[in-house]
């Protein structure tokens, strides 16, 4: 049996239709779905009251340091050294063509990010830096990298950049190991800056600069020709491995962040190291 439909029931659907549309379509204008972010258990939630304040004119420095909560707040991959079988797997060395090309950030470009993310005025001395617990991380004993002994800086960072430098040295010392090297740890070479650091390095260094990123507590050096071996303490100790292969590897995963979007990185020849600030 076929059911008829008036004209007048089928404009009534046509125009229930549309009126569904158009609602659906201004409810999504009115939602700003970049303020939306998915955190795993025990990650940042204290971001979670920046991001429904923000507005849609969020200035694209601030933009990309919400995305990299985001990702320094994902689950990290557990490291597979063997295979089903038990079997050692280690991974083939990539480096990057080109040093120079691969990290490009002249001091500039890191410096906005610096000046925007990191502390708001310089720091006078040491002992001023000791008293800003509230804005900066002691980053002197770490199980994933090695602090030199610091002659032009003190070892103290903000805590996205402290973040970081822990999430690259952690990403270093696993691929170290899934690449059949050994574990090794990075070197920082250098750190916070001070006035004082500054003024002192200038009596010798008349270049040096007078608007560092270094100022403020978002940017870190780490030497690409000084690496510590992480000997088993029960074993006989073994060396260092070849610098060559270490600085590939470093190399990788500097490349891997800096394609994230989690900082800016500069290599350096005449200082041999690379210059980062978090983003």
């Amino acid at each position: 049996m076929k059911i008829k439909h008036s004209k007048w029931q089928f404009l009534l659907a046509l125009f229930g239709v549309l009126l569904f549309i158009y609602c659906i379509g201004g409810l999504s204008k009115s939602i700003n779905f970049s303020n939306f972010f998915v955190y795993e258990e025990g990650a940042l939630h204290s971001h979670v009251s920046i991001f429904k304040s923000l507005s849609n004119k969020v200035d694209s420095v601030t933009q990309q340091a919400l995305v990299v909560d985001d990702i320094m707040a994902a689950h990290r991959t557990p490291l597979m050294l063997t295979d089903s079988t038990g079997s050692p797997v280690h991974h083939r060395i990539t480096s990057v063509p080109n040093f120079k090309d691969a990290f490009p950030d002249v001091n500039d470009v890191q410096l906005a990010t610096a000046q925007k993310l990191g502390l708001h005025k310089r720091v006078k001395n040491r002992t001023e830096a000791d008293s800003l617990k509230d804005q900066l991380i002691y980053i002197g004993d770490s199980p994933y990298y090695r602090v030199e002994k610091l002659n032009q800086s003190v070892p103290y960072l903000t805590p996205r950049a402290a973040r970081l430098l822990e999430q690259i040295g952690r990403a270093f010392m696993d691929s170290c190991m899934a690449k059949g090297v050994g574990m090794h740890q990075i070197v920082v070479t250098s750190v916070l800056r001070t006035q004082e650091d500054v003024d002192r390095l200038r009596k010798f260094n008349a270049n040096a600069s007078e608007n560092s990123c270094h100022f403020f507590g978002t940017t870190f050096d780490i030497g690409y020709n000084k690496y510590d071996r992480i000997n088993n303490p029960t074993a006989e100790e073994k060396p260092t491995e070849w610098g060559v292969k270490l600085k590939q590897i470093l190399a990788e995963v500097l490349f891997d962040q800096r394609k994230q979007g989690t900082c800016y990185i500069k290599y350096e020849v005449k200082k041999p190291c690379f210059h980062i600030t978090a983003r």
